[in-house]
């Protein structure tokens, strides 16, 4: 493959030069040993640096780079942008801008802050010893202006003193000393780099300032901050003082009644209190590693002055003016406006599962997140680039990974098995055959994968290779009947109601591409109602041997539309009157299943219901993003802003307003063309 970068060189550190490349991909039972990294390379801040001369600025000036684990990029002292998303090294990601609008005539110059993290988990694909970047600019003929290599010279900032970590080791802890000056400017070293850079340039992040609704003064000169709603992004401010003086800096998604009146202890488990000490004089703070929050304090413990506090928010390109709901319905709007709000907050340079803890990719999430953030903006990029990631990961396992890219190596067998659920949605949106003839190759490889575990009737038995999660958190499985996190023998419902259907979808794109083959689904099926249909309740059952019938066994088979034909009145009035006792994850399917057989009524009643397990319960408890469950005392660690929960703005989209369009219209720029030759 040619490089993106011309004949630009990989540039890394004398720190990192020398350090052997560790394999950190596996499948996640297997025991090996955790990656070790030394305490010196962990949170580590490399500044590269070059200037260069222009006799004029170009009209167009492609400036392409990336680099590892994450970089910033200032042209002549001004903020271009960051990135890359975060990528496998075998399909690592990159960024390209035009950099025009920074060039000026003469001297230039360019500052890369590259940071590298240290340890394994799912924001970064880090811990593997690999650190540095790579650059290259050319005018529109072609032309190279810059490019990385020996001529460039690199500084180590020591002033991100940090070293515990919170988010499930996903963020350091913003500890910094001002006072701590960046090292002496060293030659870099040009090392031959093993990446494999992803055909095609990742979207830049789009990044802007906010300053807060309020700004509240506290005891000694500090203020609380409240930016009227959870964003995601950093804190930044200018203080004055003088040398040695600590400015404590906390975070939060909820106020508390304190003197500092934010909960930078955080619910998600994250502890968001911060010191930074300052040095003489004026200065600049602004946090590095993002968050989700709405509140903050600033406290000088001594004094200094602080002026131009704001928050620099973040997120994927999202113009909020593409989709807006016309309703009369005030709780329709306010389900549609914290599920909206989620997505935004929430597509970052992937679709993270929450900005304030994990801050990673779950295929499983991504299920439900994409459909929202297609409706809302209009853009198919995120899910390709998703679905890209998503099938590299089967060099570390055919069956699928669950967090992607990533560290961390964690497996879900119920998200590999709703794989074709995205390769249609990506399909009907774009109509590209090409790639759902590549989406077909990974179903059946998927399903093929799955076999091992099948038994005489095909059922899936004790399918452990992977995590069976049926639903998250726990205490949401409406008492589902099988202990699958102690792995006891034997077959289960929700497994094999994930596993037909992927079976049902891929035969679907089989017959979309014209491909012949015997269909496996109704043999399938008649052993799942041989195994779990009661017909003396005329439910299905969570497993092979009990009677429990739990609201998950009975969502699937009607999601799919392999219910047992006849029953479907019963099996839509059991889920309907159950209502959303399960969690949000889940519910999505629920209310496709019942608009799937024209319920838009009873899959609107759930949008709209205001009971404790309701959209609404979240709005009455001041959510301005949709939770992480349904309310945030409903799972021990709850995190405020969880766009898996955004699920009714793609069933009202694709369901029940096209249905039902006296609840109200959504109001799109542009018409989403969606291909129905199924």
């Amino acid at each position: 493959m040619i490089s993106p970068f011309y004949d630009a060189e990989w540039i890394t550190t004398e720190e990192f030069a020398n350090q052997p490349i560790i394999d950190i991909y596996h499948k996640q039972y297997i025991d090996v040993p955790a990656p070790e990294c030394p305490d010196e390379l962990r949170n580590f801040h490399a500044l590269f640096l070059t200037e260069f001369d222009l006799e004029q600025v170009p009209d167009h000036a492609s400036l392409r780079l990336t680099a590892d684990d994450y970089y910033f990029l200032y042209i002549n002292g001004a903020f271009v942008c960051q990135g890359p998303a975060i990528g496998y090294p075998t399909r690592y990601h990159w960024n390209e801008i035009d950099a025009a609008a920074f060039l000026k005539p003469g001297q230039n110059e360019i500052l890369l802050h590259v940071y590298y993290h240290g340890l394994p988990c799912r924001a970064y694909t880090s811990a593997d010893r690999r650190q540095g970047c790579i650059l290259s600019m050319t005018d529109a003929d072609g032309k190279v202006l810059l490019q990385t290599g020996e001529d460039w010279v690199y500084a180590v900032d020591p002033s991100y003193t940090g070293q515990k970590t919170i988010g499930y080791d996903t963020i350091y802890t913003e500890g910094r000393d001002l006072r701590l000056k960046p090292g002496e400017k060293r030659p870099v070293v040009v090392k031959q780099a093993d990446y494999v850079f992803a055909p095609m340039p990742a979207k830049l992040l789009q990044v802007y300032e906010k300053k807060p609704d309020t700004a509240q003064p506290l005891a000694g000169g500090g203020y609380f901050l409240d930016f009227g709603e959870e964003i995601t992004g950093t804190l930044a401010f200018t203080v004055r003082g003088t040398a040695g003086e600590t400015v404590r800096v906390l975070i939060g998604e909820e106020t508390e009644d304190t003197d500092t009146r934010v909960r930078f202890d955080m619910r998600c488990t994250c502890l968001c209190d911060d010191a930074v000490i300052l040095d003489e004089g004026t200065q600049e703070y602004r946090q590095f590693d993002y968050r989700g929050f709405r509140y903050a304090a600033v406290i000088p413990e001594q004094g200094a002055k602080l002026t131009d506090l704001k928050a620099i928010v973040r997120h994927y390109p999202f113009d909020d003016d593409f989709c807006t709901l016309e309703t009369e319905d005030p709780i329709l709007r306010e389900v549609f406006r914290i599920c909206k709000n989620g997505v935004k907050y929430g597509a970052q340079e992937v679709y993270v599962d929450c900005p304030t803890r994990e801050k990673g990719q779950y295929s499983g999430d991504m299920t439900i997140t994409s459909g929202s953030h297609i409706v809302l903006t209009g853009d198919t990029s995120l899910l390709k680039k998703a679905m890209d990631d998503l099938i590299h990961s089967e060099f570390i396992c055919p069956g699928l990974m669950a967090v992607i890219p990533s560290g961390l190596n964690q497996e879900i067998a119920d998200y590999s098995l709703q794989f074709p659920i995205v390769a249609l949605r990506y399909y009907r949106y774009t109509g590209n055959r090409a790639y759902l003839a590549e989406c077909l190759r990974v179903a059946e490889q998927i399903i093929e994968y799955f076999r091992q575990f099948a038994r005489e009737d095909g059922l899936l038995e004790s399918a452990y290779d992977k995590w069976n999660l049926v639903d998250w958190p726990r205490n949401l499985r409406d008492d589902y009947d099988f202990d699958t996190e102690s792995h006891v023998p034997g077959v289960h419902n929700v497994l094999n109601a994930f596993y037909i259907g992927c079976v049902m979808q891929t035969e679907e794109i089989r017959a979309i591409l014209g491909v012949k083959k015997e269909k496996e689904s109704p043999a399938l099926i008649r052993a799942f109602e041989r195994a779990f249909y009661n017909s003396g309740t005329k439910l299905y059952t969570d497993s092979e041997h009990g009677t429990h019938s739990a609201l998950h066994s009975n969502i699937l088979p009607l999601f799919y539309g392999f219910a047992k034909k006849n029953e479907e009145d019963h099996l839509l009035r059991f889920i309907r009157e159950k209502g959303t006792i399960c969690g949000v994850y889940m519910a999505w399917f629920q209310l496709k299943a019942l608009c799937r057989y024209g319920r838009y009524e009873d899959a609107y009643a759930l949008i709209t219901d205001t009971g404790i397990h309701s959209w609404y319960n979240m709005v009455r408890e001041g959510a301005t993003t949709c939770f992480e469950a349904w309310g945030a005392d409903q799972k021990w660690n709850t995190s405020l802003c969880h766009p898996w929960a955004s699920g009714p703005i793609s069933v009202l989209y694709e369901d029940i307003l096209p249905n039902r369009p006296e609840y109200g219209t959504l109001k799109l720029k542009e018409t989403l063309n969606r291909f129905t030759d199924l």
